[in-house]
């Protein structure tokens, strides 16, 4: 209770959550398309790229007002980009390697950088490396105010090109029959990545960027088949580990807040890839369990058959020791029949032997009558 009370009357812990909110709500939407699309190492690329543009912008300007850095990081995403699409439509490299060549090649540059910068007898370029894991605790609220405007921004170009981004995503195609520049939506729709990038960088660093843009659509992929609901989710995940990495950051010192997010992120997938109702891991393994166990009862029964036919009598009683000797996992047979039992299927003549009822000789023929038609 006194957390959620700190929520609002501290002002540090107010900030960091709302600008981490913003931040895991916009990457988390942007994010759903580059998963869907397979392209989810983009998102590292381009947080990776920002850094010498970080670096840059401070040898240039020597200031390290957010707003300057920040317009660095930008622009290196920006190129990067750029560099990964022309390399991408001029040659026979692959998007995925073109990703990584991009982001080992800047953030290499970036490292070098940033070392010449620290070696300067300079006391301006103190802080620079807290770019690389973020530093939430260091937000104001004029950083979380052009967040919030540069992340509805790009919310709201989302939705007005929602249909757009969908053909971009599913049947490019088909959307480039309809007179629709796929080329042109695939740069917009990078570029308001990039945008979505560099507003996380303060809050959780460049290299636990990619997280935010790639978890929330993880965990979001194994609760829908819908993409609005999946962008929608997306946000809604990244959002709440944004606060949540916020609070619990708070309680404990020298927690730090990015890497905090990004493992709240993570729980959250986790937790959706074993849960989720429809693709959960471990909902899956029951129903295979489930599946195999049906499978099982149902060879029980087509061995009943089977041998009911042998008598010419569809209700003759056959030996428990005969059903196992005809099954492929002898010890469930007891159980199986005590199942073909409860659905009124078999009926039992005393502690051994069995025999169909005029149901289970039904059903047992339906299911002969099936496996034909399959094979």
């Amino acid at each position: 209770m006194e957390l959620l009370q700190s929520l609002f009357t501290d002002y540090t812990l107010r900030t960091v959550a709302l600008g981490a909110a913003i931040l895991g709500f916009v990457s988390g939407a942007l994010g759903s398309f580059a998963v869907l699309r397979r392209q989810s190492l983009l998102g590292d690329a381009i947080s990776h790229a920002a850094l010498p543009g970080i670096a840059l912008a401070f040898m240039l300007t020597g200031s390290k007002t957010p707003l300057v850095l920040l317009t660095g990081a930008a622009v290196a995403g920006w190129l990067a980009t750029i560099f990964i699409l022309s390399i991408v439509r001029n040659s026979r490299v692959k998007t995925d390697s073109a990703m990584g060549l991009m982001l080992s090649v800047f953030f290499g540059f970036g490292l070098v950088l940033l070392n010449f910068i620290q070696k300067q007898p300079d006391s301006r370029q103190a802080g620079l490396e807290n770019f690389l894991f973020g530093q939430a605790s260091a937000m104001l609220e004029r950083d979380v105010v052009t967040m919030a405007v540069l992340g509805g921004a790009v919310l709201i170009a989302l939705l007005l090109l929602f249909k757009e981004f969908r053909l971009l995503s599913f049947d490019p195609e088909f959307g480039g029959s309809m007179g629709i520049s796929m080329r042109t939506c695939d740069l917009i729709l990078t570029s308001m990545l990039v945008i979505a990038i560099v507003i996380g960088l303060q809050t959780v660093g460049v290299v636990l960027m990619s997280a935010m843009i790639v978890a929330p659509a993880a965990a979001a992929r194994q609760w829908t088949d819908r993409l609005g609901l999946m962008v929608g989710l997306a946000g809604l995940f990244g959002a709440t580990a944004g606060v949540t990495g916020a609070i619990i950051s708070s309680t404990t010192s020298r927690l730090p807040t990015g890497p905090t997010i990004v493992v709240c992120i993570s729980a959250i997938v986790i937790f959706s890839l074993l849960l989720a109702p429809n693709r959960g891991m471990v909902w899956n393994w029951l129903r295979r369990l489930r599946s195999r166990r049906e499978l099982a009862i149902e060879a029980v029964l087509v061995n009943l058959l089977e041998l009911a036919a042998q008598h010419g009598n569809p209700e003759h009683p056959h030996n428990t020791a005969v059903l196992r000797s005809m099954s492929t996992n002898p010890a469930a047979v007891g159980q199986n029949l005590e199942e073909l039992k409860r659905r009124g299927l078999v009926r039992q003549f005393d502690s051994n032997t069995w025999a169909l009822t005029r149901a289970g000789h039904n059903n047992a023929t339906a299911i002969v009558a099936n496996l034909g038609r399959v094979s």
